[in-house]
């Protein structure tokens, strides 16, 4: 039997079990001050306190993860002239600081560029940059590779 007490996995919330969600909205609540104790915050997200603690220590939103740590991008890009010039400005205007950048020599109007940053002094949610990011005309795909120190 495969042991998964050690691994972590980046999971869609949408196929996230309704607890788990629930949870992350408990936990939410409680680091906001909408709630005041953890019996109010699960009342109001009508979750049970034992699913609330089975999960809480399990589950947490990506910034979470990867805040103060590196987080390793691909991107699929069409070989336009400061496109990665204009990638690079995102990531800096959500304060990331770039540690490195790989570019492949463009084929067929395409390159392949994988960028490291480091994620410590972001400003925003993980998930608005890689949607800033996926929103530039020039981006065809944006994957996380890796993230962690």
């Amino acid at each position: 039997m495969a042991d998964y007490s050690e691994k972590f996995y980046l999971v869609r919330s949408d196929i996230l079990p309704e607890a788990m969600k629930k949870t992350l909205d408990v936990k939410a609540m409680l680091e906001r001050g909408k709630a005041e104790s953890i019996y109010e915050a699960v009342r109001d997200v009508d979750l049970s306190r034992s699913a609330y603690y089975k999960y809480k220590d399990a589950v947490y939103p990506f910034q979470t993860m990867v805040k103060e740590q590196i987080v390793t991008l691909f991107f699929h890009l069409e070989d336009q002239k400061g496109s990665l010039s204009n990638l690079l400005a995102v990531a800096a205007g959500f304060g990331c600081n770039v540690l490195t950048i790989h570019q492949t020599i463009p084929i067929q109007g395409k390159a392949n560029v994988t960028l490291s940053l480091n994620t410590a002094g972001m400003t925003e949610e993980m998930n608005s940059l890689m949607q800033d990011m996926q929103g530039l005309s020039f981006v065809d795909n944006v994957e996380v590779l890796s993230s962690g120190a």
